[in-house]
């Protein structure tokens, strides 16, 4: 039984937190909401209809009231998805490598000098970057494939593989830091090297929290703008090659959404997109859910 003084201290913080615990909820449901009842525009004011935008390249859509255009938003899904996936080709190898080495090769140097670094790379604003990307990447790029400009997926996912680098690097740390000490003890006394424990029995473990460290890096990935908007060339067409220029989703809405009518055709197409960067957010977020819920039960 907890007597009054006790209940007096307590109650206060409780309701505190759990009034901070349910606005998150009700501004995490607002939003979803409002992008729902925005993006669903271009289908129920519009009469586009769902395979238009997500199966059609033409887009051109009318910045007035009337409709009318198109909004086939193909090649920013492409683009989004080609840049998405190269970025993640490129940061993981790099993010396991350092995840390994700061809890199983060096721990004492990785907790003391590789773990900060990673963090302070966490800390970097995007349009740092950017900017970094645009005055570094894109001329040697330029120059190193001879190429007219450097502005191509190949700059645009090596400025996003940089950026994902320290998230999937920091939670597969945690992963493998939570893999009980018996079982790397087991392995040995098996006599197994320290490679093979690592390889065989380490990181078989920690996958569960690897994978969702890779879902949060290519969620963090999909949802940068300013970043990718500086060094991917903004051209909307389908990319002949890494080395082309093409735009994304998030680009397309950094760029254009200022400039479009509030309530046109154009202006719901983006917001259109929005909502579907939302529901990707979601599918994310449910894969992460699910692989926690298999790792409790393993």
């Amino acid at each position: 039984m907890y007597n009054r003084e006790t209940i007096l201290k307590e109650y206060p913080g409780k309701i505190a937190v759990t009034v901070c615990g349910i606005l998150v909820i009700v501004l995490t449901l607002s939003i979803g909401f409002f992008l729902l009842v925005k993006g669903m525009g271009t289908f129920t004011i519009y009469k586009h209809n769902v395979l238009e935008f997500l199966f059609s390249s033409e887009w051109k859509p009318e910045d007035t009231g009337l409709g009318g255009g198109k909004v086939g938003a193909l090649i920013y899904i492409v683009g989004s998805l080609l840049t998405c996936g190269l970025a993640l080709i490129i940061s993981v190898p790099f993010s396991f490598a350092a995840a390994v080495f700061m809890t199983e090769i060096q721990p004492v140097a990785g907790t003391r000098i590789l773990q900060p670094a990673v963090s302070i790379f966490a800390g970097i604003p995007s349009v740092v970057y950017g900017w970094l990307g645009l005055t570094l990447l894109v001329p040697f790029i330029k120059n190193l494939f001879n190429l007219p400009h450097g502005f191509t997926v190949l700059s645009a996912s090596l400025v996003l593989a940089l950026m994902i680098l320290p998230t999937i690097t920091t939670v597969t740390a945690d992963a493998i830091r939570a893999v009980p000490e018996d079982y790397r003890e087991g392995a040995y006394a098996l006599g197994a090297t320290r490679w093979q424990v690592i390889h065989s029995t380490v990181l078989p473990a920690a996958k569960n929290g690897i994978f969702t460290a890779v879902i949060l890096g290519l969620s963090r990935a999909f949802g940068e703008a300013l970043a990718v908007a500086m060094v991917i060339g903004k051209m909307k067409s389908f990319p002949s090659s890494i080395l082309s220029p093409t735009t994304t989703l998030t680009t397309a809405i950094a760029s254009d959404m200022g400039g479009a009518m509030d309530g046109g055709e154009y202006n719901m197409a983006l917001w259109t997109m929005a909502l579907l960067l939302y529901l990707i957010s979601l599918l994310f977020i449910f894969i992460i859910h699910m692989l926690s819920a298999k790792k409790e039960r393993d």
